[in-house]
């Protein structure tokens, strides 16, 4: 995944920022899209792009997928993660379904993660050095890192939803 950066050790200030960030996605994507008109969710940030509609799709998807991975590596014995087609998953059936359903997944979701995550933080020497096996990576994945990933996933996307909303 371009963009973010794997190498990079994360302060516990930092991790928190990332936490925040994490809670709080919902309401920034609710300011971006509350200002939308229903045509603009068909709107491409570039030629080829997701739409704004299968941008929040994916977005719960991946998020979803984070979260699982978040209670893998924290609560079970699991050594690698599930892979899954993200093409496939907003290009697929439910690429014209409306954006609602999507949002109040990340919202509801993104409340529960973040609470795991800051309990997680409370003890970092339990749970922060914790990883799971990447295969698209082709190494670990630390929680850590997983925490900062999703800061930074959501963020990357608004960016394109904000660059989408603002094409003609």
């Amino acid at each position: 995944m371009s963009g973010f950066d794997w190498d990079k050790d994360y302060s516990l200030e930092e991790l928190l920022q990332s936490v925040i960030a994490v809670k709080e996605f919902p309401n920034k994507l609710a300011r971006v899209i509350n200002t939308l008109k229903p045509e603009d969710f068909d709107k491409t940030y570039r030629e080829g792009s997701w739409n704004i509609k299968q941008l929040i799709h994916h977005l719960a998807d991946a998020h979803m997928n984070g979260y699982l991975r978040t209670q893998h590596i924290i609560c079970q014995d699991v050594n690698e993660i599930q892979l899954y087609s993200q093409d496939a998953w907003t290009g697929g059936m439910g690429k014209d379904f409306h954006h609602e359903a999507s949002f109040m997944i990340l919202l509801g979701l993104h409340q529960r993660w973040s609470l795991l995550l800051l309990e997680c933080l409370k003890k970092p020497e339990l749970y922060l050095a914790k990883s799971i096996f990447h295969p698209e990576k082709e190494g670990q994945v630390s929680l850590a890192q997983a925490i900062a990933l999703y800061a930074w996933h959501g963020e990357h996307h608004l960016k394109q939803i904000l660059a989408a909303s603002q094409s003609i």
